[in-house]
């Protein structure tokens, strides 16, 4: 049985212990987190391990991600159990570190210079979270330049977010990204680090995210493809006791925009977003050509 995985709270011992892996010409699978990790997160570790020589993970609580201060100072933290599940799967590597590790000469000059995020940003998470994809796509630019990944993993719950990181290695020429299937618990519900702060009936609540998506894909199924009509079956799925909607969407994913489609769809996917109680959470699933559905490689 391996012992516990390499831990760096310094980007830069990270940086060098990857170096030496790519010097060797040695495959490096990432998985980029905010830690609390959970069996999502894990399914992600796990295909890293099964595909790379070796694997790392980063764990740091992006402060650039975060337009509310109030859920950045609430998001869960707990490094010495996320290294324990992480050795447990057998992964290589785990680092953290500090906005100021991170950037120290940008921090030292006042300024954060910001990547755009591209069009992927355009509406909903975009709309409803000010700069968090700004936020998105520099830190991950920083961490694939540190890492230097041959791969890197993500999970599709967070489906804009894989938008913007495939753009991105697009433009640096590096990772291959590899989207992975949305991991749910047993009644549906998408796992996230968020889900722990749900009490019991919350959780119950919550479900009515992915009840939503489902009417929609049987809907789908039985041969429905006018926008409207399947954005409409979102709608009535989310209006229960407890929850918040703050949007339910259909978009076209390869014609992807900020502005909701109309008319009968080719290609669909169903993006839903709401708050249970104090907790935001989101979801989406795939329609259409449900063959490309099942933790597709892309990029």
């Amino acid at each position: 049985m391996k012992g516990p995985c390499a831990l760096f709270e310094n980007p830069l011992e990270a940086t060098l212990w990857c170096r030496g892996m790519c010097e060797r010409g040695e495959s490096i699978g990432f998985v980029p987190t905010m830690g609390a990790l959970h069996e999502g997160h894990l399914s992600l570790v796990r295909r890293a391990v099964a595909e790379n020589e070796h694997s790392c993970v980063s764990v740091f609580v992006n402060p650039l991600q975060f337009d509310n201060p109030e859920d950045l100072e609430r998001y869960p933290r707990d490094l010495a159990s996320d290294r324990e599940l992480l050795s447990a799967v057998g992964c290589s590597m785990v680092f953290t570190g500090t906005l100021e590790s991170f950037f120290p000469d940008a921090l030292t000059s006042g300024d954060i210079p910001l990547r755009d995020p591209g069009p992927g940003a355009e509406g909903m998470e975009g709309a409803f979270r000010s700069g968090h994809f700004e936020g998105v796509a520099t830190i991950c630019g920083l961490l694939f330049e540190l890492v230097h990944p041959t791969r890197a993993y993500f999970g599709e719950k967070d489906y804009q977010q894989c938008l913007v990181v495939e753009r991105l290695a697009r433009e640096l020429g590096f990772p291959k990204i590899v989207i992975c299937e949305t991991s749910r618990e047993p009644g549906g519900l998408a796992r996230s680090s968020r889900n722990q702060r749900l009490g019991p009936a919350e959780k119950e609540q919550a479900h009515a995210l992915s009840r939503s998506l489902f009417a929609a894909r049987a809907a789908w199924a039985e041969g429905e493809r006018d926008a409207t009509r399947l954005r409409a079956i979102l709608h009535e799925h989310l209006d229960v006791t407890g929850v918040e909607m703050e949007y339910g969407e259909i978009r076209d994913p390869e014609r992807w925009s900020a502005e909701a489609p109309s008319g009968v769809l080719r290609r669909a996917r169903a993006l839903v977003a709401a708050k249970v109680g104090l907790v935001r959470l989101i979801d989406n699933l795939e329609l259409g050509l449900l063959e490309d559905a099942q933790g597709t490689a892309r990029g």
